[in-house]
């Protein structure tokens, strides 16, 4: 990483892997702060002390954090992750903010005060600092949950000595959960309601958590460059878009990397046979294995794999509207997911009309992600939008070839082979229909069945490229940068 000032970072989430997860936020947040610690930086990551999060963690600290006209104590726990740089061993602190009545419940989201419990993180996160005497250069903020800590630095500390210099970047990883809460909630943040105005926090009559973090963060980030551009568009802002378009100057879009020692087909665990460039072949052993796991005949038919939520996001109406012409062209279909009920009955009912084509797992299962990750030979993202995605990024590590719609990181990510031979490394297509998605499907079949050698190109490119956060963890050092010098 190019020589730039060592800083304090404290990179603040609701969920990290591996502690606790419900989406690509946990892996990004579990991820890119051991990057920047690899470069030298003081790096510490702050988050909720969840009931499901167990282990031995040393105590720190306590204090009372004032909401509205009580107060609520919070418990400052500490662990680490351990991780390496150049083979030798390094640790990075984690904070865990711990209080009984707002995290000590099954779950992390979805609960009637999620507006008040994540109040109080915000509010602990500020204080938690002084309790612990450490004076980040730079808070990183992710997601609506953690917006108002960029509010309460600018407007209740700006004018104390210990906060004054400390600069935020808030990174929208999904411009569509934006926190909406009513304006009561002002309250437990001890504000006036003179940041309850249009151009501030208020959104349609209510508080907006991810607004308060745009507004007042010094630079914003999302998580490529063409999801930056798309959420200043009605089509994709959400609402938004005056607002993110006013900040244009300090938007940026950065792409999420993976990590490269959890997500590697030569060492995974839970995979049924690791392999790698030099002995890619051994990739079959794999799909064969997932047929059977799954019920499928063990079939030379090209699979295709998904690992999503179901949602309306993720194009899944694309696929349910074009899958019987799918299984005609000649397919198998593995999909791993939960989410809305109208998609989990489809989808099993799909798999009950054609038992030897589709197996779906309706649920939560981290070691068969990786096994159809490994196993298939293609991965499927229709996505109406994506800001980043990591199913591309992680099925390419495993020499999968993904077949996307072309949004967001998306497009940045994945090149279609019919339009550049020499650098594409997989299909793509931009109208957000069933018709176009099964062109670029039956595109990938036809390389797959008729030009074996073509697809063996295409297996080893994905097997070659780089989606380490070493290119990102660079950029995001000069974001970091940027959101200094416009405090100091």
């Amino acid at each position: 990483m190019q020589d730039t000032k060592k800083l304090k970072v404290l990179f603040v989430s609701a969920e990290v892997s591996p502690f606790a997860k419900v989406g690509g936020l946990a892996d990004v947040a579990g991820s890119l702060p051991q990057a920047l610690a690899a470069a030298g930086n003081d790096v510490r990551i702050a988050m909720p002390r969840y009931k499901s999060i167990e282990g031995n963690m040393g105590y720190i600290a306590d204090f009372p954090v004032k909401m509205d006209w009580r107060n609520e104590t919070c418990v400052v726990r500490k662990s680490d992750v351990d991780f390496n740089i150049d083979g030798k061993g390094k640790r990075l602190p984690v904070y865990f903010l711990d209080n009984y009545h707002y995290f000590y419940r099954d779950g992390i989201y979805c609960f009637h005060d999620d507006g008040e419990r994540f109040a109080f993180f915000c509010n602990a996160v500020l204080g938690m600092l002084e309790a612990i005497n450490f004076q980040p250069d730079i808070i990183h903020c992710n997601d609506w949950h953690t917006g108002p800590i960029c509010m309460l630095l600018r407007e209740l500390y700006k004018d104390d000595p210990f906060y004054g210099n400390i600069s935020t970047v808030f990174t929208i990883h999904n411009l569509q959960y934006q926190g909406l809460f009513p304006k009561d909630i002002l309250k437990l943040f001890n504000i006036g309601e003179n940041v309850f105005t249009p151009d501030k926090t208020e959104f349609y009559g209510a508080f907006n958590f991810l607004k308060s973090g745009v507004v007042y963060a010094d630079v914003v980030s999302t998580v490529s460059e063409t999801y930056a551009r798309e959420i200043q568009t009605p089509e994709y802002g959400e609402k938004l878009e005056g607002l993110l378009k006013s900040r244009s100057a300090d938007l940026y879009g950065i792409v999420n990397g993976i990590d490269y020692n959890e997500f590697n087909p030569e060492t995974d665990p839970r995979i049924y046979r690791n392999f790698g460039r030099d002995n890619h072949k051994d990739k079959i052993f794999n799909k064969r294995s997932l047929q059977r796991e799954m019920n499928l005949p063990e079939s030379d038919l090209p699979l295709i794999g998904l690992v999503t939520r179901l949602t309306g996001q993720k194009g899944l109406g694309l696929l349910i509207d074009a899958v019987d012409d799918l299984v005609r062209y000649g397919i198998q279909l593995v999909l791993l997911g939960s989410g809305d009920e109208y998609y989990e009955t489809a989808f099993k009912n799909l798999s009950i009309k054609y038992p030897e084509n589709i197996a779906v797992y309706v649920g939560f299962n981290i070691p068969l992600a990786q096994r159809i990750y490994s196993g298939c030979d293609m991965f499927l993202m229709p996505s109406y939008f994506e800001p980043c995605g990591l199913g591309q990024l992680i099925s390419m590590r495993y020499g999968t070839v993904p077949i996307v719609r072309s949004t967001g990181g998306l497009a940045e990510t994945v090149t279609d082979y019919d339009e550049d031979r020499e650098n594409g490394n997989g299909f793509s297509f931009s109208d957000f229909s069933p018709e176009e998605m099964k062109k670029a499907v039956k595109r990938a079949i036809d390389v797959y069945n008729n030009k074996p050698r073509e697809w063996e190109g295409l297996v080893l490119r994905a097997l070659n490229q780089d989606s380490s956060w070493d290119n990102s963890a660079k950029k995001y050092m000069r974001l970091y940068e940027k959101a200094v010098k416009k405090v100091k």
